[in-house]
């Protein structure tokens, strides 16, 4: 979403300003993110100090998708309506870590999860095959989840070949309770 923002924020005219104000907010929100991470303010305060943020964030994108654009439109302004008509329709998954403590507000956990996957794929030039590529997703779903479990990767590979070859139970990638 950042992206997005600071996209907007150097557009020209209009639709700068929408993108400066809605920076504003979003910058207004980490402040409130970090106090609570912090341990300045309480789950409830921040909660509470980010609804107007939340409120002035949708309005704002509310408000231009209603002044909206001509069909077919390619100005600054058609991509300012079109990207704020976007960050719209998933306007509340944006807000959900306000709703389920542990959450994050970014996406940084799941890029990090992914980095290691991407850089293997630069380094090896991709797989070759349909069945290559299903292996190494495979086998990468699995590596990054035991890992973000701290799990061994190593021990759980052994149970699995063993399981298979004797006809036992699979080991599950699910967190043990």
């Amino acid at each position: 979403m950042s992206r997005d923002l600071t996209a907007l924020a150097e557009r020209p005219g209009a639709s700068g300003e929408i993108g400066a104000e809605l920076l504003g907010l979003q910058q207004q929100l980490f402040a409130q993110w970090h106090q609570w991470k912090d341990g300045t303010i309480d789950w409830p305060m921040l909660q509470q100090g980010c609804r107007p943020i939340r409120q002035a964030f949708v309005g704002t994108l509310q408000r231009v998708v209603e002044l909206g654009c001509q069909r077919g439109e390619r100005t600054p302004w058609a991509k300012t309506v079109g990207t704020c008509r976007q960050l719209l329709q998933v306007a509340d998954g944006l807000w959900t870590f306000l709703e389920i403590e542990g959450i994050e507000p970014t996406n940084n956990a799941a890029e990090r999860a992914l980095r290691h996957s991407v850089i293997q794929r630069k380094i090896s030039h991709g797989v070759q095959s349909r069945q290559g590529a299903i292996c190494r997703s495979r086998l990468l779903t699995v590596t990054t989840s035991l890992r973000q479990q701290g799990r061994d990767i190593w021990q759980f590979l052994e149970q699995a070949l063993i399981a298979h070859h004797r006809g036992g139970e699979m080991p599950s990638l699910l967190p043990n309770p």
